[in-house]
């Protein structure tokens, strides 16, 4: 049986190691990049160092797929699999800003079953079980419960013309904790149209889902994680009474880029 209290420490120590190394306190950081514009630091390395071994120690029969280690095929055939970002917001983490997490998923046969994101700069401790429901420090979490699309909270920089007739909110650089602000009632819709990768979202969406939100791909399908190609297109993740209403502002625009 899984040790869910030492699972927690696991994340809160890696929140613990971010912050040691996070300009927002004033300590130098190596930074380079991975690809153009694709960021990363020694923190992110650590970290993911750090929960390779104590994941795999807590829970050895599980595969490992993370953002910041090569990607290994054994992983498809095991029947649990960690889902790991040591760092998600990565811009924000190296600029000295809030908006980035610590983001730990345990999945099984393309669901996730416990959801982990820890936000230490923010003083935020997320966490989900499948079935159990969502939490933020240990409080319950209840998703926006918005009918109208109009005049929908979304946390972004800016809006195209068409999305006008919604209200911009703030915006994490962590495509994690901007998922987890619908969650929260923070924000009413999350919605992206690109590809991205499951070690992004996978916490993040069980901890919508637990809280009520309505989560699916930018077509309206489900997610499943993973996957051989862990990647994704699109991500919309809204109150559930919106959602329809979202997904059909968004068809044309994912059509075309999909």
């Amino acid at each position: 049986m899984l040790d869910y209290a030492h699972l927690q420490e696991i994340v809160r120590k890696a929140g613990q190691m971010a912050m040691a190394h996070w300009p927002g306190q004033g300590h130098e950081l190596r930074v380079w990049e991975k690809t153009p514009g694709s960021p990363v630091c020694e923190a992110d390395i650590a970290i993911d160092t750090y929960l390779k071994h104590e994941l795999k120690r807590l829970l050895p029969s599980a595969g490992w797929l993370s953002e910041e280690t090569a990607d290994h095929p054994d992983r498809l055939g095991r029947g649990l699999c960690w889902v790991v970002d040591p760092i998600d917001g990565t811009r924000d983490f190296v600029h000295g800003r809030t908006g980035w997490c610590v983001s730990v998923a345990l999945v099984s046969a393309g669901r996730a079953l416990i959801g982990l994101l820890d936000a230490p700069a923010r003083g935020e401790f997320w966490m989900a079980t499948a079935g159990r429901g969502a939490t933020r420090n240990g409080l319950p979490l209840v998703a926006s419960t918005r009918t109208e699309f109009v005049g929908s909270r979304i946390p972004t920089d800016s809006l195209p013309e068409i999305d006008r007739d919604l209200v911009m909110v703030d915006k994490p650089n962590s495509i994690a904790l901007r998922i987890a602000m619908v969650a929260a009632d923070e924000a009413d819709i999350l919605a992206t149209l690109r590809w991205g990768f499951e070690w992004d979202i996978a916490a993040a969406c069980l901890i919508a889902r637990e809280a009520g939100a309505a989560v699916t791909d930018a077509f309206g399908k489900p997610f499943g994680f993973n996957k051989r190609d862990p990647r994704a297109f699109g991500l919309l993740v809204t109150a559930p009474a919106i959602h329809a209403a979202a997904v059909e502002r968004l068809a044309d625009r994912a059509a075309k880029l999909a």
